[in-house]
């Protein structure tokens, strides 16, 4: 048995229904969604992304950005209705995913444009009610506050407006005053365009390609240097024997 055999058995016991973690369901949205409906080539995944007061589980821009908060069988709904109210203010799209325990909960607890995903056992995401593309309800400074200082100056240069000429200390309320006079559909799709480009996940994959199924995620997930690509490689595919012998 190699090292990443050893990770896909122990992958196997996690996701067993009843006690799946949030890296189950970063799994299933990875390998079905980000790698099954879209490609590294033409969609990024975002992981923990400030979205206003909350911090959002993963998100996947495409042709537009929908966001995916993960309520596990560990997971309690209590703040539920404070995520959504703040995943609408960045997301045009937002999904809830679930274990089938909270399902019912989740449908009536969320607005009826929320969409929400049941995780069965089999680890097959299944659509109880579909989202609704709402980029028009997005706050264009609350994304401005979501993004890095770059992509702010990009975005605005996408939008024809100029990037404000003062002093650095000065330049984050600056450019957060453009972002309050933008339309807030043109800035979701500034936003979706510049993420793709600038959180491209495309060079990782040849590496994603080479590792287990159950280490897969944690590649897209964890930065991982590229010359240390080769090196990780060749490690999952040592017999475990051998690595068992690593210092």
């Amino acid at each position: 048995m190699t090292v990443g055999a050893a990770f896909d058995q122990a992958f196997e016991l996690l996701r067993k229904a009843g006690g799946r973690n949030e890296y189950v369901y970063r799994a299933a949205l990875t390998h079905n969604i980000l790698l099954g409906t879209h490609s590294l080539r033409t969609a990024c995944m975002l992981t923990e992304i400030r979205a206003g007061a909350c911090k959002a589980d993963v998100a996947i821009l495409n042709g537009t950005a929908t966001v995916y908060e993960i309520k596990s069988e560990r997971d309690s709904l209590a703040r539920l209705a404070n995520q959504v109210a703040n995943y609408q203010k960045v997301f045009a799209q937002i999904y809830v995913i679930a274990s089938e325990a909270h399902i019912n909960d989740i449908i009536v607890g969320t607005p009826k444009d929320v969409g929400v995903m049941c995780l069965s056992r089999w680890d097959r995401i299944t659509t109880m009610r579909g989202a609704t593309d709402r980029g028009d309800r997005v706050c264009p400074v609350t994304i401005f506050e979501s993004l890095r200082s770059s992509e702010a100056r990009a975005i605005l240069c996408d939008l024809g407006m100029p990037v404000p000429a003062v002093p650095n200390t000065m330049l984050h309320g600056a450019m957060r005053r453009c972002f309050a006079q933008l339309e807030p559909q043109a800035v979701h799709r500034a936003m979706v365009s510049t993420l793709k480009r600038t959180r491209n996940l495309a060079p990782l994959g040849t590496l994603v390609d080479q590792l287990p199924l159950s280490l897969q995620p944690a590649a897209l997930l964890i930065q991982v240097r590229r010359s240390d690509h080769e090196r990780l490689v060749e490690a999952v595919h040592t017999p475990l024997d051998a690595a068992m012998a690593w210092a």
